[in-house]
């Protein structure tokens, strides 16, 4: 058994992670400031008697006893870290600087949750570790993208300098149950619109495209990666390589959903990235880890847990006789 920070633990991957830590039988520490995440998460957690949720901002140091850290703490939809982009880069920097003290105090292994974000609006398709990316550093998402730039930066100075122990994954686009309903992402957004039978909003022509990994898949990478030897520091693409466009996804899930919804176009936002495809041969070869669950199959169940959202929020009301 093992004592398992979680920074970010009650977000959308983090609360997977978090139950799939103690399922292993660890102990785990959930740490959020709930900016994004949501107690509602990981509530069916809070009965394991190994299972801690605290409330703490990681821009301020944080002094516990553990055995190893997942650093996710960090807005990652554009809605939510262009709400306050200072605070979004104080989470990836100061956040990072603090919990890689906290690993360099303890001697332990510390993991940190990176993102294909680190390879801007890409000029080589599909992106590998190797590629230094195509990021506007002055744009609105700049504070999502060059702060987690510069927390791989920290990662790697605190390992030549101080000899830590880490471990660097690129997380691609991810989906899932415990997605927050209006984060902003294409799939949570598509599914709650063809649910309502509201317009599928697609931004620009709806040709660029993205590769969806299921969150079930993702969190069996990041805890292979933090079970690989010391040596093997990452970074790590962690995604799935199959492509598609947004007009393929819109189609696929008003067909899934069969709803009525029709697609709607408006302008492309500024440095949204055009294509986005994980080169994985990496995660394939050393760490073993390859994406299996089938976008229809991952979609199946990120549409039901979207339905039973809807579902509660119209019983609700009916007992309220607001509608």
């Amino acid at each position: 058994m093992k004592r398992i920070l979680v920074t970010g633990g009650s977000g959308f991957i983090g609360s997977h992670l978090c139950k799939r830590l103690l399922d292993e039988g660890n102990e785990v520490l959930c740490v959020d400031n709930f900016f994004t995440g949501r107690r509602e998460n990981v509530h069916h957690l809070l009965d394991n008697k190994n299972f801690e949720l605290l409330r703490h901002d990681i821009t301020f140091p944080l002094y516990v006893e553990v055995d190893q850290i997942y650093n996710l703490a960090c807005p990652a939809s554009p809605i939510h870290y262009q709400f306050d982009p200072v605070q979004t880069t104080k989470t990836s920097v100061m956040g990072s600087i603090n919990m890689l003290g906290l690993a360099k105090r303890l001697k332990i292994r510390i993991l940190q949750a990176s993102t294909s974000e680190v390879y801007g609006d890409p000029s080589v398709h599909p992106q590998p570790e190797s590629y230094w990316g195509n990021v506007n550093p002055i744009g609105p998402r700049a504070c999502y993208d060059e702060g987690k730039r510069c927390a791989e930066t920290l990662f790697f100075d605190y390992h030549r300098q101080h000899n830590l122990d880490i471990k660097v994954v690129r997380i691609f686009n991810t989906y899932g149950p415990n997605m927050q309903a209006n984060d902003g992402r294409v799939v949570s957004n598509f599914i709650m619109q063809a649910l309502k039978n509201e317009p599928l909003t697609i931004f620009g022509d709806g040709t660029q495209t993205r590769s969806f990994c299921y969150v079930d898949d993702l969190v069996e990478g990041m805890v292979k990666m933090m079970q690989t030897d010391k040596g093997f520091t990452g970074p790590v693409n962690m995604g799935n390589p199959e492509e598609f466009t947004m007009l393929q996804l819109a189609e696929t899930i008003i067909e899934m959903t069969g709803s009525k919804s029709k697609l709607v176009f408006k302008p492309l936002p500024v440095d949204d990235p055009k294509q986005r495809k994980p080169d994985t041969q990496i995660s394939k070869n050393d760490l073993n880890w390859e994406p299996h669950v089938k976008l229809e199959v991952g979609l199946g169940r990120t549409i039901e847990y979207f339905s039973n959202i809807l579902l509660a929020e119209f019983s609700s009301k009916r007992e309220l006789n607001i509608i």
